[in-house]
């Protein structure tokens, strides 16, 4: 039994968007650059819950923050994650009615996660695993282990896709088959010639 599992961002959502991560900014009465730096510092920390909503968001505007400005800030965030990626969603829509074993793993806070299993498309996916909820991060090794334990698999018989090389590596020296991610038409492509993955 093949498990193919998908990253999130840049996979199945298109990249944030430069606008959404501006308005963000602009919303805040923020500089820009500074803000989308400051967002990226500390991302990871976010991403594995080190890091509360108040603590991330005051790290990235270098100040307190009110609890209404985070929750601006929070639907602001998952709305600039929201943009499906069309062709990879058909995809996942394909593999999904042909009753394959598919799961989602990505680094997100716990926050963004509840927002993105509102999603229709994610919603579908019976397995997701964001590491806000896990406490561990890609490429980390130990992420991919949990994910083959909760899944009752052997890595072996995972397929992961990302966006990220550091990434797919990751995937890899944890005894996965690593794919990157480039568009819904290679990876339909790719997913053909690995034993098992084809629909």
């Amino acid at each position: 039994m093949t498990w193919i599992v998908f990253d999130y961002g840049g996979v199945l959502s298109l990249p944030q968007p430069e606008s959404d991560a501006e308005a963000m900014a602009h919303a805040m009465d923020a500089d820009p650059e500074a803000f989308k730096r400051a967002y990226w510092e500390h991302r990871l920390d976010f991403d594995r819950a080190t890091l509360s909503p108040h603590a991330y968001w005051a790290a990235v505007l270098d100040r307190p923050v009110g609890h209404a400005e985070v929750a601006r800030l929070v639907a602001m965030d998952i709305a600039s994650w929201a943009y499906p990626n069309e062709g990879t969603v058909a995809l996942l829509g394909e593999l999904l009615a042909a009753g394959r074993d598919v799961a989602l793993l990505s680094n997100a806070p716990v926050c963004v996660g509840e927002g993105l299993d509102e999603l229709p498309w994610i919603a579908e996916i019976g397995h997701r695993f964001y590491s806000g909820r896990m406490g561990l991060v890609k490429p980390g090794r130990e992420i991919y282990d949990e994910v083959a334990r909760a899944l009752g698999t052997h890595p072996s018989e995972v397929v992961f896709i990302d966006d990220r090389a550091e990434n797919v590596e990751g995937a890899e020296r944890a005894g996965m088959t690593g794919v990157r991610f480039t568009d819904a038409a290679a990876l339909r492509g790719t997913l053909s010639d690995v034993p098992g993955a084809a629909r």
